[in-house]
């Protein structure tokens, strides 16, 4: 309902559900995978996704998605990356982007899309690490520097989604690969054919029943709250 693929609401309720914390991206990442095919497909057909923007944004991206995935980490980093990424997440929900009807003009040069290109990494990196799929970040980038029309920014966000989620969850499952925590995962299963049901079923009432204004706010409560407990958690974990 909201237009992104959840990574974020993901870790949020499996952070509250105490879900071992190694597991809680490679989790969150299936769910985004699932929901966001759809999505891109239907994006796709009606060639929406702008592939003079996509195709290099995504290419610097997914080698960083896949050293995120890749790259060890304990709880208290994992608890602060994510607390702090949850946070702004939540805030960033919260802002009303106007309608964007015509490109910028610097965003369409060599120069503009450089500027871009450090941001699309970083993203990358997060999508890896902890989960959130980075759409929920570059949509507002792209909104406030009017890099594409909006709806060719929903359909950027959907496929970067998508690849980043892709490529964070085979550097996930190298990490992991013989490891007792990849076992732990079959119990999670039920939760992929929920997603695939709640992101056919929120696709259809964000558009004919729900504003979804006001689905994106109420996420966002949930989302900020879980943000400052795991700040609040890092915070008093002794060093």
């Amino acid at each position: 309902t909201v237009g992104f693929g959840g990574g974020s609401t993901y870790n949020a309720l499996l952070i509250l559900a105490e879900t071992n914390y190694q597991l809680v991206p490679t989790i969150a990442l299936i769910c985004n995978v699932i929901v966001v095919t759809g999505g891109t497909i239907i994006f796709f057909k009606h060639k929406l996704i702008p592939w003079r923007l996509t195709v290099p944004l995504v290419l610097v991206s997914v080698p960083f998605a896949w050293l995120g995935g890749y790259t060890p980490i304990n709880q208290l980093m994992f608890n602060t990356i994510l607390g702090s990424s949850l946070l702004l997440a939540g805030l960033l929900m919260l802002i009303r982007h106007s309608e964007v009807l015509e490109t910028a003009h610097w965003t369409e040069t060599k120069l503009g899309l450089s500027c871009l290109l450090p941001v699309s990494a970083c993203l990358g990196m997060l999508s890896g690490l902890v989960g959130i799929g980075g759409g929920i970040f570059f949509s507002p980038v792209l909104h406030l520097s009017k890099a594409a029309p909006s709806k060719n920014i929903a359909a950027f966000a959907s496929f970067f989604i998508l690849i980043n989620s892709i490529s964070g969850l085979i550097g996930q499952s190298m990490k992991h690969s013989g490891s007792q925590v990849w076992g732990e995962l079959h119990a999670y299963t039920w939760l992929f054919f929920a997603v695939l049901i709640g992101g056919q079923i929120g696709s259809r009432l964000g558009v004919q029943v729900f504003r979804p204004e006001i689905v994106r706010r109420l996420t966002s409560v949930l989302v900020i709250y879980v943000g400052i407990r795991l700040i609040y958690m890092v915070l008093g974990t002794p060093h």
